[in-house]
């Protein structure tokens, strides 16, 4: 069955790129485009990947980043981000 309408994509074909460890609906674009036109197949990719393990999955869902500390934590858990502010005029 037809996944991608627009370039032809398959089920089996994005099940193949999943298989070979394209993990998010942008990592199929990337490996055969489906998603990139129109847009309407991309709730049917996400669908297809579901919730399986994926390395990359566990870091963008937040459960640990590399160390131990959640995902998107400073570099020193509890230490706050250096942000630069611009100077008042």
């Amino acid at each position: 069955m037809y996944v991608c309408s627009c370039f032809g994509i398959t089920e089996e074909q994005v099940k193949r790129h999943a298989d070979g460890g394209a993990c998010t609906p942008r990592q199929i674009a990337s490996a055969c485009k489906a998603g990139t036109d129109c847009g309407g197949c991309v709730r049917r990719i996400q669908a297809l990947l579901g919730r399986g393990d994926c390395p990359r999955r566990e870091l963008v869902e937040g459960r640990t980043a590399p160390g131990g500390a959640p995902a998107g934590a400073p570099a020193a858990f509890g230490a706050t981000p250096d942000v630069r502010l611009p100077d008042a005029a």
